[in-house]
Formats: structure tokens, C-alpha cells, sequence
């Protein structure tokens, strides 16, 4: 069914009003009067169903929990306990009276995200933008300037190794097995442990030729359960389409070799890819690349893109810079990006690339402003999520990259609120 709305017309004759309580001057309860919460209610409102199901939580108790979830860094858990310890939290989502317990169950918060999907949180940042320019924080000039970058974001896997996926490949073909009620001639679960324990000892101690053999022991171990499930699987076409997927995964897995392109870094995500930074002190990250499109002058976020396949980043820029300017509503007309971007072909747009020479005092300050895109990137990753993606699959990379877009743009608006607004002092 619909949503319900928060409805405080009524007041409590023995609570009162956390609008007389709180310090106005708050930066959480300014920024809730900046937000156009009706323009996201009457969009979402759409998604859901008029007579089937219980009513749905308030709208605006869900996008106010993503905001805050991102803007202060915080995990699904962590959000919903923040938020009935928290009264600005309660406030900034709609609430005039102190809540004592949690508004929902943290487990609801990813079904939201994917019912909401990339349009939804889109339309969530483009709200973002708005207020930032209600709040002095940008300026509509400002926004046909931008900056340009790619990053990497990184998935939650560890560091792959053979022997890891190996390993991994064996529990995920046992546990499953065991909830289909298929029965093994061999789990091979204490002899994959014990091996694979085995083959990170010998690494460590660089006997690789011990590591190799331990290796090739866990290879045949998954061969061998692999190979028993598919044969079990040949007259039960209802749970062959379950195991398919993973099955071919797993096969992956044991053809490909050092050489091998596109290959499989992680068992339960297995379109992470492997990107080459050229950083010293970490020279691969396992991810997706972000392609981020920030106000040349206040570091506004206009586009958070997450970026499948690894593609060159000149490839890629007429798609984003389109991106933008839908969201933002405003037509880019100078943009400033680094080497990576030569070659882009997007016409009708100045670019301008880092060490291009011959150019006035004035154009070669803006050129060497790009560079502050990499604070901005800091930031996300120290203050946001970007550094380390928890969402699942592909959507779940886009879905992030955009809350980090969110999540910057509100944490700008704070910061601007904070210079502007006098405090209240209490003596």
C-alpha cells in the first residue's frame, strides 16, 4: 500500500514539541527546512501500490535515514541506532516528537534502496543540488564549470588468491548443496581447510613449490564437488536453474590462468574487476571505477557514476557530462580534467586538459584548480563510503556511488550552514 505520511498536526498533552527544544541554529535543523521533502514524496509515492500490502513506512523517514546514513559514514546498523539516539535525526526526518524506539528494521533499508533504484537516488541528489544553492553553499553560474575524475571504489572482498577462491568456491558449493538437501559423496570441508591454512604457511615461508601442491589440492577438491553436484543435478530441473549460475562461476574459476582475461576475483562477486592505479603503495584495487563531476569552484557533487568494465576514462566523458547536466539541470559549458581524458570527442564544450600551454594567467589558475577534485575524492572516501563499497552486485555499485554524491553535497551544506549561522549560547 501507499506510505504512511508523519502527521504531528495534533499535539501531545504530556510531550512536548522537539521544534521548541532543539537549538534552531543546528546545522541538521536548517538543513531540513532546505530540502523539498514533498517533491520526493509525490515522486516515490508512484512505486508503490494503491490496495496490496501493509502501508509502507513514511518516505521521507527512508530518504532521510539514506542521507544521514552517507553523510556521516554510518552502516544500516549503525544508521537506525544513531537515529533513536540522535533527536536532530528525528527531527530532520520529519519527526516533532522524541521517538524511543528504532523507526525500522535495518534489513528494510537495501529493499528500499533497490525500490527506489538509480533513478530514485538520482532524483534524491538532484534535490542536493537545489539546496546547496538555497544555501549559499553554489551557485547557479557555478554549476556550468566542472571538474572531472575517475576513482577507484572498492568492493568488500579480500586480496584473491587461488587458493582463496578455491577454498571459498568448496564452502559455497557445500552450504548450498546442504540447503537443496543434496547429499555429497565428499564435502572435502577439513581437507580444503587444512589445505588451503597449508598453502598460505608455505607462501609466507616462500617455499612455493609446498604452496603449489597445496593449490593443487584444493583445484581437485573443488573439481570433484563440482563435477558430483552437476551429475545430481541432471534429472532436477527446478534446482539446476539455482546451481547454474554459481556452477558456472565455479567453472570459471578452474580454467582460468595467470594469463587469462576477465577473470573471477571473488565467488560472491564475481564482476569485481582489476584496476591498476599506478599507486605505490597499493598497486591494484578490486572494484569498479566511479567517474565523479564536481563545481570547478565549490566542489559540488553533480554526478557519482559507477563505471563497469574498466573503460578508458576519455571514453567516458561525454556520457557523464551528460549525466550532469540532466540532473542538475544546467548546460556545462567549460570543463577541466586530467591526462586521462585525451582523445574524448565531445564537441560543443570547451575541455580543457592538465598541461595544456599557451593560455592567459587567468585560464591557467582554473587548469591548475583540478586538482582540487582529489580533496573532494578524500573526502568521500574518509567522511562517506566510497573508499569501500558494501552493496551487492552491480546495482549495488551504482546505488553507492550516488549516496556518496548525496553525502558529500549534504556535508558542504553543513559546512556552509556552520559559517553562516550565528550559535546560541547557554549559560
Amino acid at each position: 500500500m501507499k506510505p504512511i505520511k508523519i502527521n504531528h498536526a495534533q499535539g501531545h498533552l504530556f510531550q512536548q514539541r522537539l521544534s521548541t527544544q532543539l537549538n534552531p541554529s543546528n546545522e541538521l535543523f536548517q538543513l531540513s527546512k532546505l530540502i523539498d521533502w514533498d517533491s520526493y514524496e509525490k515522486e516515490f509515492a508512484s512505486l508503490f501500490s494503491e490496495k496490496i500490502g501493509s502501508p509502507a513506512k513514511p518516505i521521507r523517514l527512508i530518504v532521510g535515514i539514506l542521507m544521514l546514513q552517507h553523510m556521516y559514514g554510518r552502516s544500516d546498523e549503525g544508521a537506525v541506532e544513531m537515529w533513536v539516539e540522535h533527536p536532530y535525526w528525528q527531527f530532520f526526518c520529519g519527526y516533532d516528537y522524541l521517538q524511543w524506539e528504532i523507526p525500522i528494521d535495518p534489513s528494510s533499508l537495501p529493499r528500499w534502496r533497490k525500490r527506489l533504484g538509480i533513478d530514485g537516488m538520482e532524483k534524491i541528489l538532484q534535490g542536493t543540488i537545489q539546496a546547496a544553492i538555497k544555501a549559499g553553499a553554489a551557485s547557479t553560474k557555478s554549476l556550468s564549470r566542472v571538474i572531472v575524475d575517475t576513482t577507484v571504489m572498492e568492493k568488500n572482498v579480500t586480496f584473491p588468491t587461488d587458493a582463496k577462491l578455491y577454498h571459498n568456491g568448496i564452502k559455497t558449493l557445500v552450504r548450498m548443496a546442504k540447503n537443496n538437501n543434496i547429499t555429497l559423496r565428499q564435502t572435502y570441508t577439513f581437507l580444503s581447510k587444512r589445505a588451503s591454512k597449508k598453502s598460505a604457511q608455505y607462501a609466507h615461508a616462500r617455499q612455493m613449490k609446498r604452496a603449489q601442491k597445496e593449490r593443487n589440492k584444493l583445484r581437485t577438491y573443488l573439481g570433484r564437488v563440482s563435477r558430483d553436484i552437476t551429475a545430481q543435478l541432471e534429472d532436477r530441473p527446478v534446482l539446476k536453474s539455482i546451481f547454474e549460475p554459481v556452477l558456472e562461476i565455479i567453472n570459471k574459476v578452474l580454467e582460468q590462468k595467470r594469463e587469462s582475461k576477465n577473470k573471477v576475483y571473488s565467488i560472491h562477486e564475481p564482476h569485481v574487476e582489476c584496476i591498476s592505479k599506478g599507486k605505490s603503495h597499493k598497486k591494484y584495487e578490486f572494484g569498479c571505477k566511479v567517474s565523479l563531476v564536481v563545481t570547478h569552484k565549490e566542489g559540488l557533487a553533480l554526478s557519482t557514476k559507477a563505471l563497469q568494465g574498466n573503460p578508458y576514462d576519455g571514453h567516458t566523458l561525454a556520457n557523464v557530462i551528460n549525466d550532469s547536466e540532466r540532473i542538475s539541470g544546467t548546460q556545462i559549458s567549460e570543463i577541466f580534467a586530467d591526462k586521462g581524458y585525451r582523445g574524448h570527442a565531445v564537441q560543443g564544450k570547451e575541455v580543457y586538459i592538465s598541461g595544456k600551454r599557451n593560455v592567459n594567467a587567468s585560464l591557467r589558475r582554473h587548469i591548475n584548480r583540478r586538482q582540487a577534485i582529489e580533496a573532494n575524492i578524500s573526502h568521500m572516501k574518509s567522511e562517506g563510503k566510497l573508499e569501500r563499497n558494501f552493496l551487492r552486485g552491480r546495482l549495488g555499485d551504482a546505488l553507492n556511488a550516488i549516496l556518496c554524491g548525496i553525502g558529500h553535497n549534504l556535508r558542504l551544506i553543513k559546512r556552509k550552514i556552520e559559517s553562516y549561522v550565528p550559535q546560541l549560547c547557554y549559560h
